[in-house]
């Protein structure tokens, strides 16, 4: 037999701490307090370990670029960037070859305390990904996905 059960249409929770967007504010909230705490070990912040992270992946990237990737401001972005670099854990040119972007590069000490970072931050994920069943998590992260490309009026990445 092939009934169709009828649907209705979305309606938030009554209780605004059962909406959806409480709900993930809330666990960014918590994911971000952890990330604050291994981090502060390390002398570092979310956006200046991101900004590591991206460019050990995609070294050259423009200060535009990194401030998007990390959801900072672009005068919040250069701010990060200086920072590491005065740190010593980035390489930027002193001018621009063209426009206006000086592509930034890790230095061997920014690779180092990358690594040196990274474990702690991986155990925070881990520790958040283990609260979901394991053949969850695909279908969360395709979720999470469409999610944003939704509000960002964007297509999602397939699945």
């Amino acid at each position: 037999m092939n009934e169709s059960v009828p649907t209705e249409p979305f309606r938030p929770a009554d209780d605004v701490t059962h909406h959806v967007g409480y709900l993930l504010k809330r666990a960014q909230a918590a994911l971000r307090g952890a990330m604050d705490k291994v981090l502060r070990e390390h002398g570092l912040t979310v956006p200046q370990y991101a900004t590591l992270e991206l460019l050990a992946l995609h070294p050259g990237m423009s200060n535009a670029d990194l401030a998007r990737a990390t959801f900072v401001s672009r005068q919040s972005g250069n701010v990060v960037l200086r920072g590491l670099q005065d740190a010593g854990l980035l390489t930027r040119p002193a001018t621009a070859d063209h426009g206006r972007a000086r592509p930034a590069r890790l230095t061997e000490e920014g690779h180092t305390r990358l690594a040196a970072v990274q474990a702690a931050v991986y155990a925070v994920e881990e520790r958040m990904v283990e609260a979901i069943p394991p053949q969850r998590v695909a279908t969360l992260l395709t979720d999470l996905d469409r999610i944003a490309a939704a509000l960002e009026d964007r297509p999602a990445e397939p699945a």
